[in-house]
């Protein structure tokens, strides 16, 4: 089933073309990285998405991925949003073309779908063909595996993820208990790509029960 999508927002963008050796240092990246790029969303697993994509796309790193306290209605700044993504690369131009892929990703590949017509109930089940380096790491398998990215607001997720996983021959790789800084909960589930989206498909489908009875257990 697919619900009406709903599109981040990328809010900021910069790129440093040579990094001042102390932030370097904080950031803890490669002396070979001198070039950053950061940027920031309003929906934290659009962005972690769109950075895992980056690292597949040009030669970045992933130097700080942060989501912020209460989400992006609760943001501290007009340019906040509710998550930051800065990429580190060994040039400007590779940082830039990580930062382009990061642009491609928010505005067309990935998104979170709206469970009633006020976009106020939503959920992320996103799949992931063939990972790169940032989410492979989160989810502890090899670059080039397939997972499902899933999260929802904090019952809707629990509820959800176990029906996720009893669907399909997967893997819980890593659990977002809720709530998460955004107030939501979810995880990573690893398997074939299309016992990852049986497990999307159930997830979506066990959220979406919740929402049309809450109270009827």
């Amino acid at each position: 089933m697919r619900l009406e999508p709903i599109y981040a927002e990328i809010l900021a963008s910069r790129i440093i073309p040579n990094v001042d050796p102390m932030l370097a240092k904080q950031l803890n990246i490669k002396e070979s990285h001198r070039s950053l790029a950061m940027f920031t969303i309003d929906m934290d697993d659009v962005g972690t998405t769109a950075l895992d994509e980056a690292t597949k796309r040009a030669d970045v790193e992933v130097a700080y991925a942060q989501s912020f306290y209460a989400g992006a209605n609760h943001a501290s700044g007009p340019l906040s949003g509710e998550f930051i993504g800065i990429l580190s690369g060994p040039s400007p131009d590779e940082v830039i073309s990580g930062l382009r892929a990061v642009e491609q990703v928010v505005e067309s590949e990935a998104y979170f779908e709206a469970i009633n017509p006020e976009k106020t109930h939503s959920l992320y089940a996103h799949v992931v063909s063939r990972t790169g380096t940032f989410l492979s790491k989160e989810a502890g398998i090899e670059p080039g595996e397939a997972l499902a990215y899933l999260i929802a607001p904090p019952l809707e997720a629990a509820y959800a993820l176990d029906a996720a996983i009893k669907a399909s021959d997967v893997e819980l790789a890593a659990f977002y208990g809720p709530p998460t800084e955004t107030n939501f909960g979810g995880g990573l589930l690893t398997g074939s790509q299309s016992s990852c989206q049986a497990a999307a498909d159930a997830f979506r489908e066990a959220v979406l029960e919740v929402a049309k009875a809450p109270t009827r257990y």
